[in-house]
């Protein structure tokens, strides 16, 4: 997918203007502790996705995607009045996965350090099988001739 400057710029904007929204102007009692962490605008500028993490429980999550879902209009009218572009993009809403896929990396690399630890453990104290250098070196060849 191209990365049109035009829609990057975009995008940026309305990012910035959700988020006040959000903090201003929606005083939706559902709402959450809502952090919007990216926008996409499609090339041809129709189409806004605005990516959000709530702080919180399921329900709280629940509760807050409702709240978008009924703020929608609102936001996109304020959006159009903002930008000043001819037509106005749609404004969908999705929950991001970037905590919970952060949570499972930092699981894997807490697996990883544990195993690590484990090895070493059981390395301590512990040689070669065969010679410490298995490789043949130049002094080696020369004092057998």
């Amino acid at each position: 997918m191209v990365d049109h400057p035009r829609a990057r710029k975009l995008a940026d904007r309305i990012k910035v203007i959700v988020a006040q929204m959000l903090d201003t102007r929606i005083k939706d009692p559902r709402l959450g502790f809502v952090t919007i962490t990216d926008v996409r605008v499609t090339g041809d500028l129709q189409n806004a996705s605005v990516f959000y993490t709530v702080y919180g429980s399921d329900e709280e999550r629940a509760g807050t995607a409702a709240a978008l879902e009924s703020a929608k209009g609102v936001i996109r009218s304020e959006v159009g009045k903002q930008t000043g572009i001819r037509l106005t993009p749609t404004i969908e809403f999705h929950l991001d996965s970037v905590p919970e896929t952060a949570a499972h990396l930092d699981a894997a690399l807490i697996e990883a350090r544990r195993r690590d630890a484990e090895l070493a453990a059981l390395r301590e104290g512990k040689g070669f099988a065969g010679d410490a250098d298995p490789y043949r070196h130049r002094e080696d060849e020369e004092s057998e001739e």
